[in-house]
C-alpha cells in the first residue's frame, strides 16, 4: 500500500520511520535540546505544525508524528483508543531515546496527550493542551448545551462516512481548513499534503476509527482522572469554538494550571495564529530549563 507523500516543508526538518506499539510512525524531527512531542488532530498530519516547528526547533527537539492511521504512519486495523495513541507517543519516546519531553496536543492529540502526562508524570515535564474536549469529565456542560458538532455523529457510524465521501475527500478537507481559519484557510503546500492524507476510503476509515474509539477514550479519561492528578505545569489554549470548556475540564485535576485564549483565531490554532500560539509557546516550554528559561 503506498501511502501519503509526507516530504519536508520547510529546512532543518527531517522525516523517520520509527516501530512503537505495533506500528510504524511517520515522524517529523528538527533541532536539538530538549523535546517538545507535538500530537495533532483531524483532518491534519504532522505538518499542522510546519508553521511552528522551524522556531521552536531554535531551543528544542521538535518531534511530530502523523498520528497512528493518519498521514504516513501505518494504517492500522484497531488502537485508535486515547490510552493506544498515548501508548504510541510513549513508545516513540523511547525509540528516540528521550527520557522527558514536554507534550503539546491539539484535538485528537489533546486525549492522549492527557492520558500520557496522568500516567507518566516522570517522562511529560509540561503539558499543553489545546482545542479539544476531555470525554465526560465535567467542565464542558455549557460547550456541549447543544449537542456535539455535527460531524462528531456522522463519523461515528461505521462505514457511512467512507461511503458519502467518495470521490469529495478535498471539498470535505477543505471545510474543515476554511472553517477552523475563519475563512483565511491555510498554505498551499499543507492543504494538498492534508487532501493527499485522507483521500481514498482505508484513509477515512482510519480517520473516523477515532471518532468510533471515543466512547472508549472516555471511559479510560474517566478512570485514569479519579486515579491521578497533573503534577507538572499545564497550559490550555483556546479558541474558536472550544473556547475556554477545556480549561473548565482541567482546572480540578491540575496542581499547576494556566489557562489562556488566542482571540480571533480558529479551532487550527497552529495554522491560524502560529505567532501568537508562539507567543505562549516560547516562554511556557523553556521555564525552568536551564540556558532556556528568561
Amino acid at each position: 500500500m503506498r501511502l501519503p507523500s509526507a516530504e519536508p516543508t520547510s529546512p532543518g526538518i527531517s522525516l523517520r520511520r520509527i516501530t512503537t506499539n505495533g506500528i510504524t510512525a511517520n515522524v517529523a524531527i528538527a533541532g536539538t535540546g530538549p523535546a517538545v512531542l507535538l500530537l495533532h488532530g483531524f483532518p491534519h498530519t504532522w505538518q499542522l505544525w510546519s508553521e511552528v516547528m522551524p522556531r521552536l526547533a531554535r531551543r528544542h527537539r521538535v518531534i511530530a508524528p502523523d498520528l497512528r492511521g493518519l498521514g504516513a504512519s501505518t494504517r492500522a486495523a484497531d488502537g485508535y483508543d486515547a490510552d493506544s495513541l498515548a501508548t504510541d507517543a510513549e513508545g516513540l519516546l523511547d525509540a528516540l531515546g528521550e527520557r522527558s519531553a514536554s507534550v503539546v496536543g491539539i484535538d485528537a492529540g489533546t486525549p492522549p496527550a492527557f492520558l500520557l502526562a496522568l500516567r507518566r508524570p516522570d517522562l511529560v515535564r509540561r503539558l499543553v493542551v489545546m482545542e479539544s474536549l476531555l470525554g465526560p469529565l465535567p467542565g464542558a456542560e455549557d460547550f456541549l448545551a447543544g449537542g456535539p458538532p455535527w460531524w462528531f455523529g456522522f463519523h461515528s457510524v461505521p462505514g457511512l462516512a467512507e461511503s458519502v465521501l467518495a470521490g469529495h475527500e478535498a471539498e470535505y478537507v477543505d471545510w474543515f481548513l476554511t472553517t477552523g481559519t475563519h475563512g483565511r484557510g491555510v498554505p498551499d503546500r499543507v492543504r494538498d499534503a492534508f487532501r493527499s492524507a485522507y483521500t481514498g476510503s482505508d484513509a477515512l476509515r482510519c480517520a473516523f476509527s477515532h471518532y468510533r474509539a471515543m466512547p472508549t477514550s472516555g471511559r479510560q479519561i474517566q478512570a485514569a482522572a479519579a486515579r491521578a492528578r497533573l503534577t507538572m505545569p499545564t497550559m490550555t489554549i483556546g479558541s474558536h469554538p472550544v473556547g475556554t470548556a477545556l480549561e473548565r475540564q482541567v482546572r480540578p485535576l491540575a496542581d499547576d494550571l494556566t489557562g489562556r485564549l488566542v482571540p480571533d483565531c480558529g479551532h487550527i490554532i497552529p495554522l491560524d495564529r502560529p505567532r501568537a500560539l508562539l507567543d505562549l509557546l516560547g516562554p511556557f516550554l523553556a521555564a525552568g530549563l536551564p540556558g532556556l528559561d528568561g
